[in-house]
């Protein structure tokens, strides 16, 4: 009996696994856009003059490229944040969560085996007068093998769509962190920016502040009219509006940053950022249509979810085809015929089993259309990840090149209104000019400075958000978290 049961055993497991073939369709990469740039427009990156470098469009993307900012209290920012992020935390406990349902899954490829054990108590029946012992099973205990070959490839179906989901989870954990350490340097730069708007602001209300002084000794020599003091004192007093709000935006970028960091605002204070301290990225890089949409964790994540949406038409498709158990037991059985027990006996069984749908009210047919649907919509939806991708990309590029000019006109505003401000106030001083005419120079000397200010704190987001939207520098640090 036990080399005949191993021999049909054997003989199954081999039907299963080399007779078998996956039904449904077998996933195809979707083709990169026909495209070699981002827009109709060529992009060119102008020199802004002045102090501020001229930026240039290069292919390659640098590892860690926030080093690129030659910031050590950025470096330190970044690592606290990848080291104590719950969001990070979060995507990477669901990402091993998805490779365990890969796992469980696999296991449909393999013979199931369990223990059974089963006892019974000695019963008899009477015919008659006389009572009548029967044959009662005692005891059973034996393991009980079941396997049900993957003839039409349901299972292996099933592991590739989770494989995918898995692969989904990955990018998905991938994108986490390229939008982190984007939003890290971010903040960064909004603190230094703010920081050098608040700078411009204070030197603005100091220029306010002598003007006032000036009025007021010209005032007390009888050379100009009380309504020269209230212009004066209304200015100053209109030009330190400024500061609160730029001091609360600052505070809100501190404690974003804070947070990011994985700490509470009254655990940490970020460093103040020195715009001027930090270096700009000159090399920028512009990754070709094609290379973007298998670099970006966005554009991987919808891809790998349309795997799975192909992979779930095969788990229908086979679920319209019969399917194959096979079943084996050994047991060791005590037996009780007419009160006196026997010795042990081995029991062994082999069976096969065959089924095959026939009528489900049209439930399997909808459940294929309904996978194919599916697929359907998660194509659409990998097709406008591509496009907002894209798009971002040609925004981004469109926005450093006009930063680049704007810095260059509000380099010129500044250069021009200071000259334009000294001169209005030494004629004021020597009699000649009027106050209206210091003000008026004053005010875009003030619209000037902080201009420049924001202007140069723009081109250092844009180029950051640049870096984020070519796909950031993550496959070493996924690499090394996920092995």
């Amino acid at each position: 009996m036990r080399p005949r049961l191993f021999q049909g055993l054997l003989a199954g497991l081999l039907v299963g696994l080399t007779a078998g073939c996956a039904v449904g369709p077998d996933f195809v990469r979707p083709a990169a856009p026909a495209v070699d740039g981002y827009d109709t427009t060529p992009i060119v990156l102008p020199a802004p003059g002045g102090a501020d470098a001229t930026q240039r469009l290069v292919a390659a993307i640098t590892r860690d490229w926030w080093a690129l900012l030659q910031s050590p209290d950025l470096d330190d920012a970044i690592a606290r944040a990848i080291a104590a992020s719950p969001t990070l935390e979060s995507a990477r406990a669901v990402l091993a969560q998805a490779d365990e349902v890969v796992n469980a899954a696999r296991g449909a490829y393999y013979p199931q085996i369990d223990g059974s054990a089963t006892g019974s108590r000695p019963g008899t029946r009477t015919y008659g007068r006389t009572p009548a012992s029967l044959v009662t099973k005692i005891f059973s205990f034996g393991p009980m093998l079941s396997y049900t070959p993957d003839v039409f490839g349901r299972d292996r179906r099933f592991v590739e769509q989770q494989r995918a989901l898995a692969e989904s989870q990955l990018h998905q954990l991938a994108g986490a962190y390229v939008t982190l350490t984007a939003s890290v340097a971010t903040q960064a730069i909004t603190i230094a920016s703010t920081l050098a708007q608040i700078k411009a602001a204070e030197d603005v209300v100091a220029a306010d502040e002598h003007n006032l002084e000036l009025v007021r000794i010209a005032y007390e020599a009888g050379s100009v009219a009380r309504t020269d003091v209230l212009s004066a004192e209304s200015q100053l007093a209109g030009d330190r509006t400024l500061l609160p709000p730029l001091r609360q935006q600052l505070s809100v970028a501190r404690h974003a940053l804070t947070v990011l960091v994985g700490k509470s605002p009254g655990e940490w204070t970020p460093p103040d950022f020195v715009l001027d301290s930090l270096a700009l990225p000159i090399d920028l890089p512009v990754i070709v249509p094609s290379g973007l949409v298998h670099g970006r964790p966005d554009i991987l994540a919808a891809e790998t979810q349309l795997h799975a949406a192909s992979a779930a038409i095969g788990v229908a498709t086979a679920q319209l085809y019969p399917s194959i158990t096979l079943s084996a037991s050994v047991a060791l059985e005590t037996i009780a015929t007419n009160g006196t027990f026997s010795g042990p006996i081995i029991a062994s069984s082999l069976a096969a089993g065959l089924t095959a749908p026939l009528f489900h009210g049209g439930t399997l047919l909808a459940q294929r259309r309904a996978a194919l649907d599916a697929y359907a919509a998660q194509l659409a939806g990998y097709r406008q990840t591509v496009l907002l991708a894209f798009g971002q990309v040609a925004d981004v590029l469109q926005a450093l090149q006009h930063d680049a000019e704007l810095l260059g006109a509000e380099n010129t505003a500044v250069t021009t209104s200071d000259a334009s401000l000294k001169l209005a106030q030494d004629a004021y001083a020597a009699g000649r000019g009027s106050l209206l005419q210091v003000l008026d120079a004053q005010r875009l000397y003030e619209q000037a400075l902080l201009g420049y200010a924001r202007a140069k704190g723009q081109r250092y987001l844009d180029t950051i958000l640049l870096f984020e939207a070519m796909g950031g520098t993550w496959r070493d640090w996924v690499a090394s978290v996920h092995r």
